[in-house]
């Protein structure tokens, strides 16, 4: 149950700063559950609530994405929003800012087979694509600890 994605994503280079990911894992849910496709703006500025993605800091070929929950000194505090599954800043402490690579804008949710209708496919496409906001109340876990 790893909050990480299921590839190496970062851009490198290129005219603009946005890459694409896929989720894997359920640390995200209620906001992104697994195969959800994200649009990630590289190097964009990072502020409390967004949902961002990092390389995990003692296996930095891993990325994962975590809601961005504090800024500590020593760098940026951050959370699943699913507490049951763990593997955020209450299991590896607090994440270097180099390692904080940019935000989540966009997640789009792959078609499953059971919306197969007419009607289910438009309901699908209505709901499929959505921005990924920031939520200003990402410290309550943090708080609740």
């Amino acid at each position: 149950m790893r909050p990480e994605l299921s590839q190496e994503t970062e851009r490198r280079g290129g005219l603009l700063p946005f890459g694409a990911a896929e989720v894997t894992g359920p640390s995200m849910v209620p906001t992104l559950y697994h195969g959800d496709r994200l649009v990630v703006h590289y190097g964009a500025r990072i502020r409390i609530g967004d949902v961002v993605v990092l390389r995990h800091p003692f296996q930095q070929d891993l990325l994962v994405v975590k809601r961005a929950a504090e800024r500590r000194e020593s760098g940026w505090w951050v959370l699943g929003d699913n507490a049951r599954a763990g593997g955020d800043s209450t299991d590896y402490g607090t994440v270097p800012e180099e390692l904080v690579l940019g935000r989540v804008r966009f997640r789009f949710r792959p078609r499953t087979p059971d919306q197969s209708g007419p009607l289910a496919a438009l309901r699908w496409a209505l709901s499929a694509a959505r921005p990924v906001l920031s939520a200003r109340s990402a410290s309550w876990r943090l708080r609740a600890r």
